[in-house]
């Protein structure tokens, strides 16, 4: 395995019904987690809503995780920002505040070619000490990392993982076949329902923001599959893929950000993890009929 491999969910931020950051409940998910036998954190990602996080909040989720954390496993951390200088900075700021590993986009708002992509990443590489994670999401940036360009980042050192969101399964699977010739390359799935899938094809680990309600249910997938396990890791899979289908009970009421970012939050309230399942302004919170049919199927899955 490379330096980095296994389980590292992208860490939910909550917030208090003020719309303020809860770091005691922050904290409370990061044992939930630790204790769900983790390996890593990623911290201000998607699943955080780094987005709608004013810079001061940002800053206060990193330190918050942390400290609660102790060293227990890497910290991950997204340096998320539209252009390479100010990708720069911030992860200078989060690695200040204890990143071991920063996780950078290609840029957006501001998009460029392949040329200019591969010039975003290895300035950035040269100007910060950290291991450097490429997020190839199309979905935010609106360029999807060819798999050349990563393969030729991961030889050169550049960088030493992939987080891979970008929902194309066939590029995913050209890019494990790509990098098979370079075992210090970490390439990870963003998936929740076709982890076990994408381990069997050769991937070193998984970014599930499910992995926020059930840290444990996908250790024992990738436990299973690092033993060989296929029928176990697909059994747990096959589990996991009903506990996701928290994300459809607002059936269309909000966005689908709001539907599955809401529906992880609303799962660790009822759960007792978080004091409250409010989401950033603008996103609504999921309600009470939305929460009651998520406590179904937790309950149903052992969750609860």
């Amino acid at each position: 395995m490379p330096q980095f491999s296994g389980v590292i969910p992208p860490v939910v931020t909550p917030r208090h019904a003020d719309g303020s950051i809860d770091t005691n409940s922050l904290k409370n998910v990061t044992k939930h987690l630790l204790d769900g036998g983790v390996s890593g954190l990623f911290v201000l990602g998607s699943s955080a809503e780094v987005p709608y996080m004013t810079d001061a909040e940002r800053g206060l989720v990193v330190s918050t995780i942390a400290e609660a954390n102790a060293g227990s496993v890497p910290l991950i951390v997204g340096a998320n920002e539209q252009t390479t200088n100010r990708v720069i900075e911030e992860a200078k700021k989060v690695i200040d505040l204890g990143a071991d590993a920063i996780v950078v986009t290609s840029m957006y708002y501001a998009i460029g070619n392949v040329a200019e992509t591969e010039t975003h990443f290895r300035a950035v590489h040269a100007a910060v000490d950290k291991p450097i994670f490429a997020y190839d999401v199309p979905v935010r940036t609106h360029f999807k990392l060819p798999v050349d360009l990563l393969v030729r980042l991961g030889r050169d050192g550049v960088i030493t993982g992939v987080k891979d969101s970008s929902g194309d399964d066939v590029g995913f699977r050209q890019l494990l076949l790509a990098t098979k010739d370079n075992p210090e390359l970490s390439i990870f799935t963003g998936h929740e329902v076709v982890v076990d899938g994408a381990l069997l094809g050769g991937a070193h680990g998984v970014v599930p923001g499910l992995g926020n309600v059930d840290p444990a249910g996908y250790r024992r997938l990738f436990d299973a599959a690092q033993a060989g396990d296929w029928a176990g890791a697909s059994r747990e899979q096959d589990r996991l893929a009903d506990v996701f289908e928290i994300v459809f009970t607002p059936n269309g009421r909000v966005s689908g950000g709001a539907a599955g970012l809401g529906a992880f939050k609303t799962a660790l309230q009822v759960m007792g993890v978080i004091e409250s399942n409010t989401m950033s302004v603008p996103m609504p919170a999921l309600n009470d009929s939305e929460t009651a049919a998520i406590k179904v199927i937790l309950e149903r899955n052992g969750l609860v």
